[in-house]
């Protein structure tokens, strides 16, 4: 198993960076940033430092969208960052939450999401196409790569990760949810006569080593209503007797409303309606033991990476604490 790391660009820029070279020095070969450039710094600013004090990280975002920036200028960044550094970057992007609303945008469609995965990645490997009914490319490109890795959770995206993708991003890691999109991925992979190991499966969630639990849960709280922004939206569309888990949705029946202003956020009081139930199986809490076990039923469901959300009050002991576990389980 790969490990990532996932943070939110918070100023100063540089301890983002000094925290992913720590990353990097303790085993960790993905670095990821949240990319909602209203809350947070423009993350691909800090990416360049980022590769520059790294020699191997991959870096990218988690997740960006298809409506905060033209494709053309989304494709330029990722190529480029490969070009000075030699294709360390991945592409991962969703329909749009925060990155959107916070400008009073609604996400984007699953068809838009496609489009913009096959322009912005033909563009960033130096490949034409056409784009606002102009074909374009990228004169400059030379041996260009990049991934796209989709994030989602309802039937529709996940057929689309399947049928699309190079990799899927699942922020939760409740091992039920994990078979049932894993499976849903592989599922369409098949049908769309793709080859479903060629998709790099990417589960990401907080993490925090230790033994007092109340405490965790209530530094990791923030990530139940993450992720019941998306849970809302899927119950809008699908009802709450649909085909999503029950393991995903029931838990949002009390949810009223959100505050972006406190988005990925420690003591985020909108997500008062978490109980303890989803935080421990939504995020990986408890001793080290815990995450080891954890993280080895993943990997028997298909699981290729997993990634270390790090907001909450003890980030530079969670990576300290993590050394160990990375180097009992990577790959």
């Amino acid at each position: 198993m790969d490990f990532g790391v996932v943070l939110q660009t918070d100023p100063p820029a540089r301890d983002v960076v000094r925290l992913m070279k720590d990353a990097e020095g303790r085993g960790f070969g993905y670095g990821w940033t949240f990319d909602s450039c209203v809350l947070w710094q423009e993350p691909f600013v800090i990416y360049s430092q980022i590769l520059a004090a790294t020699s191997s990280m991959i870096v990218g975002p988690m997740v960006t969208s298809p409506g905060t920036r033209d494709w053309s200028v989304t494709a330029s960044l990722f190529a480029t960052l490969n070009d000075m550094f030699g294709n360390r970057t991945v592409c991962g992007i969703g329909r749009g939450d925060s990155a959107h609303r916070v400008i009073g945008k609604p996400p984007s469609t699953l068809a838009t999401l496609r489009e913009s995965m096959h322009v912005i990645k033909e563009l960033a490997e130096g490949r034409a196409v056409t784009l606002h009914d102009k074909e374009v490319r990228i004169p400059w490109v030379r041996n260009g790569r990049l991934e796209m890795w989709m994030a989602g959770y309802g039937p529709k995206a996940l057929r689309m990760v399947g049928e699309h993708a190079d990799g899927f991003i699942l922020q939760c890691a409740d091992p039920a949810i994990a078979r049932w999109t894993i499976g849903s991925v592989h599922e369409a992979a098949r049908a769309a006569g793709r080859d479903p190991a060629g998709i790099t499966i990417c589960v990401a969630a907080p993490a925090y080593v230790g033994d007092d639990l109340p405490h965790q849960r209530e530094q990791l709280r923030w990530f139940g209503g993450m992720v019941g922004n998306h849970v809302a939206d899927l119950v809008t569309r699908y009802g709450d007797s649909g085909p999503v888990p029950k393991e995903l949705t029931d838990y949002i029946k009390e949810r009223q409303g959100y505050d972006y202003a406190h988005h990925g956020r420690a003591g985020n009081p909108s997500t008062d309606f978490v109980p303890d139930e989803i935080v421990d199986r939504f995020c990986l809490t408890g001793p080290a033991g815990a995450h080891v076990e954890r993280l080895q039923e993943l990997a028997e469901l298909g699981v290729d990476q997993f990634s270390v959300y790090l907001m909450h009050d003890e980030r530079e002991r969670t990576l300290a604490a993590y050394e160990d576990i990375v180097g009992k389980l990577s790959s």
